[in-house]
């Protein structure tokens, strides 16, 4: 019963789960005596559990250039200030100063390889042949149909002009003429659209390779679905699809008498018992943490989170999500997944609750380009430029490093287990995107923390300025949930969006 923290709790507010086990968990369930190194936590060495998966980018720049021989009484050379082999050499010195300096600064994992040069279309298509993701192209001169080579349709392209940061180039005239749009007035250039181009800027281009990690590490993403995947409402109930289809998601089906058994196994761990004990302890201990539900919800919620980090080492991911959390979890755990997915969150992984894959997408590629914990939400109706998000999992290491106070009280819908009341840094901007249904068209905005209400609703409560047009945000709400996180991801999450085939609105 995967409903969301409204609280109707109508049969039409739920989303089904598939039943079926995949046949690696069909495996995994027949396999018993297999299972239980993992299912009792054999691995009480941190260093031995699966880490959080980052992908770096792979960019391959390229020089395109050439040099013009003089001729008597006509037109010789095109635009262009790299005219000798010096220009080249100091052009090749600047670039590579500017790529460290980015790299240095970019804050995600980015390979960039050496720069390399094209001036003939044999030399452009070796490089094309290359293992990057992205190639980036520095547009100084040289003929159409180099430039045309080395765009390869099936990976990302970037194209660097200089207007003044150094010796203008000559596609800083004719790149939207010529190669984007042919000499007509359609662009019809496969692998390179406007929003590719950048002018001067490397932070601009550190700002589009942001949004690309998030995209290569979104796509095929494998992730652990307890009670089977789901989508919120009558509008999800594609959403395991679309996930499959579009974002090409591999989702590991998880059964909940899977999940019974591992946390029997756990519970019979002394061991392990003991440690999830002082672990619960070590919690309490935190500056700003206070317990306002039982104490014994505090250890069964660290036993928990092992039990979810056991199927994240198995399946080798670090993303996870929990169907029927407002019910079936809550009588096998003797506790709430709301504080074991907090945690996960808080190091690193991608944890979510109800199992919506409307919305868990835009949780995995804000996730990789924030480089932060996410806040999988409710959200209520923005009004006077103000909008409330709330939900019981927040995380509280928001942005990526403090951790921010929180009274653990019990899950509000259930009054049962232990839930994270964070308190959010005021102040601070959140980036906010609201997914719709189809995943044709997402929301999103920036906006600003300026409060944090303790009223009858989910227990992590925070109110945000809504930076931009409230009404216009109103009228174009989809989906249900939200995603959020501390920051301001606006263009990269619309740059990504767009890579993937999804349109990208703001307010």
């Amino acid at each position: 019963m995967s409903s969301s923290c409204c609280s109707c709790f109508a049969p039409s507010c739920r989303a089904c789960p598939e039943a079926g086990l995949s046949r690696r968990g069909f495996l995994a369930a027949a396999a018993g005596a297999a299972l239980a190194p993992s299912a009792t936590l054999g691995a009480a060495n941190p260093s031995d559990r699966q880490k959080p998966i980052q992908q770096p980018l792979k960019v391959q720049p390229v020089l395109v250039y050439e040099f013009y021989k003089r001729r008597e009484a006509t037109s010789w050379r095109p635009w262009g200030g790299i005219l000798t082999e010096q220009d080249l050499a100091q052009e090749k010195e600047r670039i590579g100063g500017e790529l460290k300096a980015m790299t240095a600064s970019a804050k995600f994992p980015l390979d960039i390889r050496p720069l390399a040069t094209a001036r003939t279309v044999d030399e452009a298509a070796a490089l094309a042949e290359g293992d990057q993701d992205t190639t980036v192209l520095y547009g100084a001169g040289g003929n159409q149909k180099v430039l045309e080579t080395l765009i390869a349709p099936n990976r990302w392209n970037l194209l660097f002009l200089r207007h003044r940061s150094g010796p203008a180039y000559l596609w800083y005239e004719i790149a939207d003429p010529r190669l984007l749009r042919k000499t007509g007035d359609e662009r019809t250039q496969a692998g390179l659209g406007v929003d590719d181009v950048v002018v001067d800027s490397h932070a601009e281009i550190a700002m589009r390779l942001r949004g690309l990690y998030g995209l290569k590490n979104t796509l095929g993403k494998r992730i652990v679905a307890v009670g089977g995947a789901g989508g919120w409402g009558a509008g999800g109930k594609k959403a395991p699809e679309i996930a499959r289809n579009l974002w090409k998601m591999e989702i590991v089906n998880v059964p909940y008498p899977d999940l019974g058994e591992r946390i029997k196994r756990a519970r019979a761990n002394d061991a392990l018992v003991r440690r999830c004990a002082a672990e619960a302890d070590r919690y309490l201990k935190q500056k700003g943490t206070t317990l306002e539900t039982k104490r014994d919800f505090l250890p069964k919620s660290f036993l928990l989170t092992e039990v979810f980090r056991d199927l994240l080492d198995e399946y080798k991911t670090d993303a996870l999500t929990i169907n029927q959390c407002m019910g079936t979890i809550m009588g096998m755990s003797e506790t709430t997944a709301c504080l074991p997915l907090s945690l996960l969150n808080d190091d690193g992984y991608m944890a979510f609750c109800e199992s919506d894959f409307v919305v868990i997408p835009s949780g995995v590629l804000l996730r990789y380009i924030s480089g932060k914990p996410v806040f999988l939400n409710d959200p209520t109706h923005p009004h006077d430029g103000v909008v409330t998000m709330a939900h019981c999992t927040a995380p509280r290491k928001n942005d990526g490093e403090r951790i921010d106070p929180a009274r653990i009280l019990t899950h509000y819908e259930s009054d049962y287990g232990a839930s994270p009341k964070v308190e959010f840094r005021k102040g601070t901007p959140m980036t906010v995107i609201d997914p719709d249904f189809a995943s044709k068209r997402w929301l999103g905005f920036l906006s600003e923390v300026i409060g944090n209400p303790f009223l009858n609703i989910c227990r992590s409560q925070v109110d945000v300025a809504i930076k931009g047009n409230t009404a216009k945000l109103v009228e174009e709400m989809r989906g249900f949930h939200w995603m959020a996180c501390h920051g301001d991801y606006v263009k990269e999450t619309g740059y990504a969006l767009r890579k993937a085939g999804v349109d990208w609105l703001t307010v």
